[in-house]
């Protein structure tokens, strides 16, 4: 990959969000200081800048955040480990750089807390996370992206190899209970209890394939395989994953975009949306220069980074860069109570400048040298 230029849109984009959001807090439209898993995705973008460039304005972004949201004593900001939230364990893996870069024990120390979370985190009858505590006996395919790659990391980082075969682990169970065959995609949710409304009572699955699950869960196979090692026994399982997935997504692709609900791009009322697109040309592109993919998936991920540019990229006056029709939220249960159900995910709101859907576009350019 060639090291992005100062026209590049990777550069372009990441400073075009450094000036919309002068701190990293900020990212995501944040209105205070937080551990939250947006900003982690849009750190871990200025980070794969930072390293692409070698232009230390990026690193202190990120490290500035860092430092003021974890104390001495590695007490992360507003950390509730009672709620058993795995969107929590996000942040964590911007840490890895930031400890590696100062030395500073408060950030191991914050990786820790992660762990201890991790191991205590209620699970599935089989040894899933539950999504959040409030969500019990449910795994989203969201969860395996928050969590897995910050797992494997660790153990590789810290040579704790139990914590590559967990990361294994809870993507072996969450692919055997939401992926479908039909389509070769992965419903958003699973529920072992099948008590939720939106659970398919004899699947527990949940209705419908969201688009942004989907590249979750897509980013999180490719991410992971970072710190899997070649002899492990789940890689090569792993790389059938995204292999599978790979080939199923194109038929779904429409001006090179992916829809919110991801199988029915022609259904009224349905749209293509940014964030599963920067994720999957992300994941794809990554894939691709990895060796996981053969190379004429790069193809892909090209036609996905044109679409953007042609349908959801603004240039503005400024010469900042807008990517527009970014879903802001999307779940599942909870009051109201969301219920997975095609008329749902069309309703969610659209905002531009979603760091879930930014930090995959920054991260993907950077992949295609664009």
């Amino acid at each position: 990959m060639a090291q992005p230029s100062d026209s590049s849109y990777a550069k372009r984009f990441a400073d075009s969000e450094m000036k919309r959001f002068p701190e990293a807090w900020q990212l995501d439209h944040g209105k205070r200081l937080f551990f939250g898993y947006a900003q982690g995705v849009g750190c871990c973008a200025m980070l794969r800048i930072w390293k692409a460039t070698g232009d230390d304005t990026y690193y202190h972004y990120v490290h500035q955040w860092a430092d003021s949201i974890i104390n001495e004593q590695g007490e992360i900001h507003l950390y509730t480990p009672e709620t058993y939230n795995i969107d929590f364990i996000n942040s964590g893996k911007v840490l890895f750089d930031i400890y590696h870069a100062t030395g500073d024990p408060k950030y191991k120390k914050a990786m820790n807390t992660l762990i201890k979370q991790l191991r205590n985190h209620p699970r599935t009858h089989i040894g899933g996370y539950w999504h959040k505590l409030c969500y019990p006996h449910q795994m989203w395919l969201d969860g395996i992206y928050m969590a897995s790659p910050f797992m494997a990391q660790y153990g590789h980082e810290f040579n704790e190899p139990e914590w590559i075969d967990e990361a294994v682990k809870q993507i072996t169970i969450c692919h055997t209970h939401t992926f479908d065959a039909s389509t070769g995609l992965y419903h958003h949710a699973w529920d072992e209890s099948r008590n939720q409304r939106w659970a398919n009572k004899e699947t527990g699955t949940s209705p419908n394939f969201w688009g942004r699950s989907i590249g979750w869960w897509f980013m999180a196979l490719v991410d992971v395989l970072d710190f899997i090692p070649e002899s492990h026994e789940g890689r090569e399982r792993i790389i059938g994953y995204i292999q599978g997935l790979a080939e199923a997504l194109p038929k779904y692709q429409r001006k090179g975009l992916w829809y919110q609900v991801l199988d029915c791009p022609e259904r009224e009322g349905n749209f293509p949306e940014a964030s599963v697109t920067t994720q999957c040309m992300y994941a794809y592109a990554k894939a691709v220069n990895k060796g996981y993919l053969d190379k004429r998936y790069r193809k892909v991920a090209l036609k996905a980074f044109q679409g953007l540019k042609d349908n959801l990229l603004i240039e503005n006056e400024d010469g900042t860069l807008t990517l527009t029709r970014c879903c802001q939220v999307g779940g599942l249960g909870g009051n109201p109570y969301r219920d997975g159900s095609f008329e749902y995910y069309i309703g969610e709101k659209m905002r531009d400048n979603d760091a879930k859907a930014t930090g995959p576009f920054i991260m993907g350019c950077v992949e295609l040298g664009l």
